[in-house]
């Protein structure tokens, strides 16, 4: 059961962008996408763009959508100030299904505060294929609820580039239908929904000077969450997290970026907070969740052209990742490692900022699926 979302903006600029660049309309299209982009403000003042968009899945029928992305920079200061993220999606589907999508990633003024976080409220279908390496693809659970997610890193500036601080989370499935009367998978621990609240600590290192397309840098965070019933949640359990990415400029117009990253859970946790594999950034190829268990471990890497050099508005990536899920660390194979790779189109959205438009193309065993960002995978 895959999924096309095609965000109606960007596939018009893509399109457009390349009838124009062969003709003399170019000057025309340049200047209304300019306009649509806010790019004619000076440097230092925030940018917001937003776009409807369109989707469609078996479980969902036709989706409906807008989305919109905040840029700024604290205190306008964009030579001082790191480039600051605010996103919002929301959406509806012919299946009276909904949500809403906040994720923020701000820095404060001289760095002294990292806010990174991300916020859903939705009714929309998950797909549940099992727990385990070897979870079979054919038939999976169509599982319908309300789900609620608010996570929070609050960090402060340890040095220049590291960050510690606290972090929350709090998730919550009702309402929950697990497959009908005779579900095709058996059910697990959590099929009637669960709430879960977390508190712990984490700590970033970051040098990246614009999150949504990095050139050069550093990226590494460790975490650890720790779910209590005094806390008020419905199970305990721990849950442990890392992940280092290198960026590395290799001329004017490529990039080499790599990343690996460990997710681990320990104790009675509910099947929707296990280790997922797959999603929009890392295992593109893979849907959220294809493969879930207790431990999981991917790497990928990735080639940009960004741009081409015989353009100012297009370029493209080629990348390739690995990963595998497991109950238990010696329980790893290389039978349970799972392949994915892929190609993507770049287009210059914000070329002050340095900022792109994404159209991947994810290829694993089971098929392709597609997606439509403002920004870098990762």
């Amino acid at each position: 059961m895959s999924s096309i979302r095609l965000i109606v903006f960007a596939s018009f600029c893509l399109a457009s962008g390349a009838l124009c660049a062969h003709s003399d309309s170019s000057g025309w299209f340049d200047r209304v996408l300019t306009r649509l982009t806010q790019e004619h403000r000076p440097p230092h003042q925030p940018r917001l763009l937003a776009y409807p968009t369109i989707a469609y899945s078996p479980e969902t029928s036709w989706e409906l959508g807008a989305a919109s992305s905040l840029l700024f920079h604290a205190k306008n200061d964009y030579q001082k100030n790191r480039l600051s993220e605010v996103t919002a999606f929301a959406f509806v589907t012919l299946r009276s299904q909904y949500g809403l999508w906040l994720d923020n990633a701000i820095y404060t003024d001289e760095d002294r505060w990292l806010l990174l976080g991300k916020v859903r409220f939705q009714r929309f279908p998950l797909l549940y294929y099992g727990i385990g390496p070897e979870a079979p693809k054919e038939d999976p659970v169509v599982v319908n609820g309300v789900y609620h997610l608010i996570r929070q890193r609050v960090m402060h500036r340890v040095k220049r580039n590291w960050f510690a601080g606290m972090e929350l989370d709090y998730q919550h499935l009702g309402q929950v239908d697990f497959g009908g009367e005779q579900p095709s998978r058996p059910l697990p621990r959590g099929a009637d929904g669960s709430t879960n609240f977390g508190v712990g600590v984490g700590t970033v290192y970051d040098s990246r000077p614009n999150m949504l397309n990095t050139r050069d840098g550093w990226f590494a965070e460790l975490s650890w969450l720790h779910y209590s019933k005094t806390l008020g949640s419905d199970h305990a359990f721990d849950g442990f997290f890392a992940e280092v990415r290198r960026y590395r400029q290799l001329n004017k117009n490529s990039v080499f970026a790599w990343q690996v990253a460990g997710n681990i859970v320990l104790g009675d946790a509910p099947f929707n907070m296990l280790s997922l594999m797959g999603n929009e950034s890392l295992l593109r190829g893979y849907y959220t969740g294809r493969y879930r268990d207790r431990h999981y471990y991917a790497a990928q890497a990735e080639y940009r052209f960004l741009p081409f050099p015989f353009s100012k508005r297009f370029g493209a990536t080629g990348f390739v990742g690995m990963g595998a899920v497991a109950p238990t660390v010696s329980s790893l194979t290389l039978q349970n490692l799972r392949l994915a790779g892929g190609a993507g189109l770049r287009y210059f959205i914000f070329p002050q900022k340095d900022i792109f438009v994404r159209l991947d193309a994810g290829f694993t065993r089971e098929g392709v699926s597609f997606y439509i960002f403002t920004g870098e995978a990762f």
